[in-house]
């Protein structure tokens, strides 16, 4: 079981994720859209893809560009398509 967290909030949940260069994504369903707020910032990564990102809204608490995930992911990177990762300071456990 993989569990994010933030502020308190339970992010993400999920008995089944995949895991790429040590962080954990979850699949689309386990992730509380509620404290997503979508965001503009993107970045590149030369083997997975364009990632895009939100932010983590809790309780009035702005965490931004907290999340990532990869819409359109080169074939080399299929197996996450649409699924999270999270950083900046939201705990990621296992």
């Amino acid at each position: 079981m993989a569990k994010a967290t933030w502020e308190g909030e339970v992010l993400a949940e999920s008995d089944t994720y995949e895991t790429v260069e040590g962080n954990i994504y979850f699949p689309p369903g386990s992730v509380n859209q509620a404290f997503l707020s979508p965001s503009d910032h993107t970045t590149t990564c030369p083997w997975k893809g364009k990632a895009s990102y939100a932010d983590v809204v809790v309780n009035g608490a702005v965490n931004r560009n907290a999340v990532w995930f990869y819409p359109e992911p080169k074939e080399a990177a299929s197996h996450i398509k649409d699924h999270m990762a999270f950083w900046k300071g939201v705990s990621v456990e296992k």
